[in-house]
């Protein structure tokens, strides 16, 4: 009796790992988030609009796994409730979904940001980046050669 006891045991706990491994593997990468303090917007609205522009082109899909708050707000240097409150927000739109101790995963709702909105936040990334490079006396030439070159060292 005793026996079969801790052979279920086991198989609950053999259970249980298959399940973090389940969640690890679907947590394919991390999209590497980027708060930038100057753009006026909202720390919470910056990491909602990246998680789904990675939805959106692909880089996160469904049921994959988001950064826990904590860690979430340790790497950008925030304060964990605005991690939390852009989570809260993703849920309310049904964008992810969050389960009690294991962590939020994308839902399965679809997505699709026009190529306009793409452009639109392309030109944005660039204007600012061209204003602080021309600020420091910087090129246009050498800005895209800098691009160039993070690019090569980073394949």
């Amino acid at each position: 009796m005793q026996n079969q006891a801790s052979g279920g045991l086991c198989t609950l706990n053999e259970s249980a790992r298959e399940v973090g491994q389940v969640a690890m593997e679907r947590q394919k990468q991390d999209i590497p988030f980027s708060l930038d303090p100057k753009s006026g917007v909202p720390y919470y609205k910056q990491i909602i609009l990246q998680v789904e522009m990675a939805i959106a082109d692909g880089r996160l899909s469904t049921g994959d796994q988001l950064p826990t708050v904590r860690s979430l707000a340790v790497d950008l240097q925030i304060n964990p409730n605005t991690a939390a409150r852009a989570y809260n927000e993703l849920e309310i739109r049904g964008i992810v979904t969050t389960q009690q101790g294991t962590g939020t995963f994308i839902s399965d709702r679809k997505l699709e940001i026009s190529q306009v909105e793409r452009e639109q936040m392309l030109e944005e990334i660039t204007r600012s980046m061209l204003t602080k490079a021309r600020a420091y006396g910087f090129q246009v030439s050498e800005l895209v050669e800098a691009i160039q070159r993070i690019e090569n060292q980073e394949d």
